[in-house]
């Protein structure tokens, strides 16, 4: 059989739809729909059947697919096996971070990979942490960041390494009458308008958090996902903003801290099972470790920019 259909069949065991596959393997439904047929005539037995207006796995198609995730999984580990030959990592690491993630880590990643002699290429890409499976079909590390709250687990097909826990201040105008507060509790934003984030994002995830322990609704003015954009708003008084304490802000912005709820961002790389055995990954998870100690390390006690 061949060892793509069986990676197809699969990430249908894991997504359940044939457009999810599609989409996680970068393919269109109906190659996805032609791959699946062509391994139904190679098994020999029918693999899926109807579902309503969809398609589940057969009782056969669930044992093949329980075989697929083996023999991908041996796959995966005799290759990451002939890597570890290596004296030391080669070649090129595909890296995913989010935004204001790619701004802090990825110059010095760059250079840390350069000088142990490997590449990087990287991109930003702005998607909620639960996309981060379906990302890792074109990248070899995906960087997420999500509340810390957030205890949902990852599937035992990945691998998360904890790289940074990083608290989130509210952001203010220089003129606003909380301003010149050391400390602010959540009481007295209540009535204050708030610069967000698209929903099922980081910060969205933590006003949901904040809303859910103290029953204040937060009044979501604009919803910006661009951290830049939201300097500007809050500047201008459109609004406050939460905004993560290691991030680089450009304009004369006040950031203080809530006293009376802990909230922070959980950053997070995550791989594929095992994947950490290949020389280059290892390397490119132990040079953002450093980052991220080196950030934590570096910033100041204080609530100003």
């Amino acid at each position: 059989m061949n060892l793509e259909r069986l990676r197809i069949l699969r990430e249908f065991a894991e997504y359940g739809t044939l457009t999810a596959v599609a989409e996680a393997m970068a393919m269109t439904p109906s190659a996805v729909s032609q791959q699946m047929r062509t391994l139904r005539r190679e098994a020999g037995v029918t693999l899926l059947e109807r579902d309503g207006r969809g398609v589940r796995l057969t009782d056969a198609g669930r044992a093949l697919a329980g075989h697929a995730d083996r023999v991908l999984g041996a796959l995966d580990r005799a290759r990451a096996d002939m890597d570890s030959y290596r004296a030391a990592p080669r070649g090129a690491v595909r890296i995913s971070l989010f935004p204001s993630g790619a701004a802090m880590l990825l110059p010095g990643l760059l250079q840390g990979a350069q000088s142990a002699g490997f590449d990087i290429v990287g991109r930003d890409v702005d998607r909620p942490a639960a996309h981060a499976a379906q990302q890792l079909a074109d990248f070899d590390v995906v960087v997420v960041h999500r509340d810390d709250r957030d205890n949902s687990g990852w599937s035992d097909r990945l691998d998360a390494t904890i790289l940074l826990r990083e608290p989130l201040d509210v952001m203010l105008a220089p003129g606003h009458h909380l301003a010149q507060r050391r400390t602010v509790a959540l009481a007295e934003l209540s009535d204050e308008r708030w610069i967000g984030v698209e929903g099922g994002l980081m910060v969205d995830d933590v006003l949901r958090s904040m809303s859910t322990i103290t029953g204040t609704i937060p009044r979501i003015a604009q919803r910006i996902n661009d951290f830049r954009v939201v300097e500007e708003l809050v500047l201008t008084g459109a609004g406050i903003a939460l905004m993560p304490r290691y991030v680089a802000i450009t304009r004369d912005l006040i950031r203080i801290p809530i006293s009376d709820i802990r909230i922070a961002r959980r950053i997070e790389a995550v791989t594929r099972a095992g994947a950490a055995a290949q020389p280059s990954i290892a390397a490119t998870l132990e040079i953002l470790r450093t980052i991220c100690r080196q950030i934590a390390t570096d910033q100041p006690a204080t609530n100003r920019r």
